[in-house]
């Protein structure tokens, strides 16, 4: 293939189209005709002499070959946009960007406010525009539509940047007139009845089983090593959520230190020591290389860090 006669708009066509796996959709994604789109995957495969996209019952699949080449393009594209992207200095005093990111609650409440606390006297003019897990996809990120996603992931595409946040303990949230507090142990903790809470990468959670302790998390995987299960009454992916349902239930809620902390001055709460080793978790934080060399996320970067570390 002589790649000097190659129209180089034909990875993108098949970026998007190795990602949409969709001629209509893809070309909407382009903002082009679904018969340009059409005749950009014909190109396609006279030029690389392989189907590319093959019409099966479960719709448009990519052949073998289009699997090979998608992560050697979009890392070509990504490569190539970052290197194009303008940069421009970056005022805060005067700045009206929108920083977006994508956050648990768990980080939202306690990262954010003292974040929000130095953007109100570093850059007064800026905002934030907050968004769940369920709200982004990895492409949003990747595209550079998300500045900026702050959760616990159990996996990471290659290509986005990432730096620890911070790493966090485990602690029980329990009503302090529950009398397991008066003799907690591991007995009595399992004896209680739980809550259960986990929100991890992007997405739209789906059903828990309690029966498969792989996909109940930290808490529970670090239970069956002791061959213990405990009884969990309630599952939700919401932090608030299980921390109020703790305030006025005789459930125990075992999350992250750093929620649990926000209950400790409410003299009706006891925070507990979970009778057991639970491994510590870590929140991160994570961008797309397009937005890497931008002067404003740089300094967005460099003051989340900053407020984590005074927080630490």
């Amino acid at each position: 293939m002589n790649i000097n006669k190659m129209d180089l708009n034909l990875l993108v066509y098949l970026d998007v189209l190795l990602r949409e796996k969709n001629v209509t959709r893809a070309a909407n994604q382009l903002n082009i005709t679904q018969p340009a789109m059409s005749n950009g995957l014909k190109r396609l495969r006279d030029l690389l002499n392989d189907p590319i996209l093959v019409r099966t019952s479960d719709g448009m699949v990519p052949t073998e070959r289009a699997r090979e080449l998608a992560p050697v393009v979009r890392g070509v594209l990504l490569t190539l946009e970052e290197t194009l992207q303008p940069n421009k200095d970056f005022e805060p005093l005067h700045s009206q960007r929108v920083f977006r990111i994508m956050a648990s609650d768990y980080a939202a409440s306690t990262l954010i406010p003292a974040l929000l606390k130095k953007m109100r006297v570093q850059a007064p003019l800026t905002s934030l525009d907050i968004m769940t897990p369920s709200d982004v996809t990895f492409h949003d990120v990747e595209n550079g539509k998300v500045d900026m996603a702050i959760n616990r992931f159990d996996q990471l595409p290659q290509s986005f940047h990432q730096k620890t946040v911070w790493r966090d303990s485990f602690s029980c949230l329990i009503n302090a007139s529950n009398p397991v507090v008066k003799h907690f142990n591991l007995d009595s903790y399992l004896k209680a009845q739980h809550i259960w809470v986990s929100k991890t990468g992007f997405g739209v959670g789906v059903g828990m089983d309690p029966k498969d302790v792989q996909k109940l998390g930290w808490v529970d995987e670090a239970l069956a090593k002791l061959g213990k299960q405990r009884s969990i009454s309630v599952f939700t992916r919401n932090y608030h959520v299980a921390m109020h349902l703790a305030v006025g239930i005789d459930l125990i809620a075992t999350l992250p230190s750093r929620a649990a902390k926000l209950y400790e001055n409410d003299p009706t709460m006891a925070i507990m020591d979970p009778p057991f080793a639970i491994p510590s978790i870590e929140l991160k934080m994570i961008w797309s290389p397009l937005l890497h060399q931008d002067a404003s996320h740089i300094w967005f970067r460099r003051l989340i860090v900053e407020t984590a570390d005074e927080l630490n």
